[in-house]
């Protein structure tokens, strides 16, 4: 892992993955009044077929040391993401704000997507894997999404930037 301070003219010290780490494995509820500011949104972005930006909030999760999210193939985010599979993703917590650059893979393990379901169901979506078991379905997911089944995407991440919002502050970028 490469690591810059990108707040060494500050004199603050570099920001700890572990501290990221641990924070983001505690889970980012998207229920108000639960992160900060207000909540945890992720907000993901793809690139359009003319190379503009598309931005959209996804609810992700963190586990096993990377991001998690799910769409349904006809969303833009979900042809944008067949088309160039580059993506960033970022998210404010009370302690730092992060993006993440990285290249979102389609997840087709049925165990894996098993595993995601279980995992999301815990966190207050109740997601299951649907007939085809490699993809999920529920009685609701956020508009963006569009219509089931969801599907799963794992982001490689490539580097990360985080910005402390607590003391003692500094912006530090890890290349992986």
């Amino acid at each position: 892992m490469d690591t810059t301070n990108l707040a060494e003219l500050y004199g603050t010290p570099l920001v700890d993955w572990g501290q990221v780490e641990g924070r983001l494995s505690r889970g980012l509820s998207q229920a108000p009044e639960t992160g900060g500011p207000g909540r945890h949104t992720c907000w993901l972005a793809t690139r359009n077929a003319d190379d503009t930006p598309h931005l959209t909030g996804i609810g992700a999760l963190w586990t096993s040391g990377t991001f998690w999210f799910e769409t349904g193939t006809t969303t833009r985010k979900g042809r944008n993401l067949a088309r160039d599979p580059r993506c960033s993703l970022s998210v404010a917590t009370d302690e730092f704000d992060l993006v993440v650059d990285g290249t979102a893979t389609l997840v087709e393990d049925p165990a894996v997507v098993a595993e995601m379901a279980h995992l999301w169901a815990a966190d207050g979506w109740p997601a299951r894997v649907d007939a085809t078991g490699t993809a999920l379905t529920a009685e609701f997911s956020a508009p963006s999404a569009g219509p089931p089944p969801w599907h799963v995407y794992r982001i490689e991440v490539r580097q990360a930037t985080a910005l402390l919002t607590v003391d003692p502050g500094g912006a530090t970028r890890w290349r992986f």
